[in-house]
């Protein structure tokens, strides 16, 4: 049950990372997701993720919305902070909170239903404006909570678990993430730990709104035959665009960054190495020739061409490796707001008066 904690003791030969953390630390209560489900997976690549990047767990800020998904982030990262939200909302507390506080790392999970439903304006306007988050969204295609009724995300002509066929266009939330504006754009299988831990990596290096879509079965209401998110299907049409590997930076990139010239163009079988605004390198691996992950319309088209085929397209589908957040287009203080005292909140009349006269 999720009341329970697991074990706090560790065995005294675990293995700790450079800020003295054993992968244990990174875990969070016992999960009591269906046996199998493929949400329990990310979280298992969560923590690999984050453990391996040395990140603080209290330097990290989780938050959620309502849906099976949404409860995911109690089993990862239990001594981080977390807030469960209500339904679609996870995206505008989570911009309060990064308003807030800019210097948490926040991790953002939701579902299909979720972000595809009555959070999809939520979910479109915080990936426009550009908000320094992880966004993964676990997606089934089913509302699992309520016994199986199609989610936005499922496709057209799909059956569900009692035979009934969608008849209803799919939403795709990473052609939607591109409309909007996302400089980071991922989807991946839960069932491939090999490509989704680099993927969240990157995607945590990464400044502004990050999205990793990761098609996650249900074991219980959509991993059947005439399913598109079952795992046999899944794996059946699965086209990966780039395998993908992260290598973290040791500085910031210094102010000539701007000035690095980013080689797209490389062949099948050939790598790319493509530097990101922390100093870390993302480096990919062509599987298609011709596929460049740093042009935002070719990459629209990519996905939905494979599309119009009934191929899920996986890996990094698009980078923008100059990228800015939420604070740099408000201009707000490098301090946290929330770590301003009352001298700099309050200046007095005189600065307001400085201030009102220079709207007149």
């Amino acid at each position: 049950m999720t009341y329970l904690a697991k074990p706090a003791l560790h065995h005294p030969t675990l293995q700790r990372n450079k800020v003295g953390y054993t992968r244990r630390d990174y875990e969070g209560k016992v999960s009591t997701l269906c046996a199998g489900c493929g949400h329990d997976s990310i979280s298992a690549a969560i923590i690999q993720a984050c453990w391996e990047m040395n990140i603080e767990p209290h330097r990290v800020a989780k938050l959620s919305g309502i849906g099976c998904s949404s409860k995911t982030p109690d089993y990862f990262l239990g001594n981080s902070h977390g807030f469960n939200t209500v339904h679609g909302r996870m995206p505008a507390v989570m911009t309060g909170a990064n308003l807030a506080n800019r210097d948490l790392l926040y991790l953002g999970v939701s579902g299909d239903g979720d972000s595809a439903s009555i959070g999809l304006s939520h979910f479109a306007n915080v990936i426009r404006r550009s908000l320094n988050m992880v966004y993964i969204l676990e997606n089934n295609g089913v509302y699992g909570l309520t016994k199986g009724q199609f989610s936005p995300t499922a496709d057209e002509g799909s059956k569900s678990k009692k035979g009934i066929v969608n008849t209803e266009s799919p939403i795709d939330t990473v052609s939607l993430a591109l409309l909007m504006g996302a400089t980071f754009v991922a989807r991946s299988f839960s069932g491939d730990r090999q490509q989704l831990v680099p993927l969240i990596k990157a995607a945590i290096a990464h400044k502004g709104s990050a999205l990793i879509d990761v098609i996650s079965p249900c074991v219980t209401f959509n991993n059947h035959a005439g399913s598109t998110k079952s795992y046999e299907y899944v794996r059946e049409h699965d086209d990966i665009v780039n395998s993908t590997d992260f290598v973290p930076g040791e500085a910031e990139i210094p102010v000539e960054y701007g000035k690095h010239e980013i080689i797209v163009e490389y062949g099948e079988g050939e790598k790319l190495d493509v530097p990101l605004h922390d100093g870390s390198v993302l480096k990919l691996v062509k599987n298609h020739s011709g596929y460049d992950p740093t042009d935002r319309i070719k990459a629209m088209d990519y996905i939905q061409k494979h599309q119009a085929r009934g191929e899920v397209v996986t890996g990094l589908l698009y980078v923008q490796t100059e990228s800015s957040d939420l604070h740099d287009h408000l201009n707000t203080a490098d301090t946290p707001l929330n770590q301003l005292t009352e001298k700099e909140l309050n200046p007095g009349a005189e600065t307001l008066e400085k201030i009102n006269s220079s709207l007149r």
